[in-house]
């Protein structure tokens, strides 16, 4: 399976972020499941998750600290990247 997905080192933390759809972004159930299929994704760092709204608008799910400083970013500042998953 491909994923899109950046990894961001940032004011001393490392993470990943991982594009999903909206809907399990909203949904914590299935947010918590994205979360345990996609760990190691990047080995052993937080993953964000991410979806778009209708209009491209970007909403993150994960440690608060990293979805802060997300909000503030633009999306295409993000150096995403397509990633093999088995």
């Amino acid at each position: 399976m491909k994923i899109q997905g950046a990894v961001i080192k940032e004011q001393g933390v490392t993470f990943g972020i991982v594009v999903t759809k909206k809907h399990i972004v909203d949904s914590k159930t299935e947010s918590e499941k994205a979360f345990r299929a996609f760990n190691g994704v990047f080995g052993n760092i937080p993953i964000v998750l991410m979806g778009q709204d209708s209009r491209g608008i970007p909403k993150y799910r994960g440690r608060r600290d990293i979805v802060n400083f997300l909000a503030n970013v633009h999306i295409s500042q993000i150096p995403w990247k397509e990633y093999t998953v088995s």
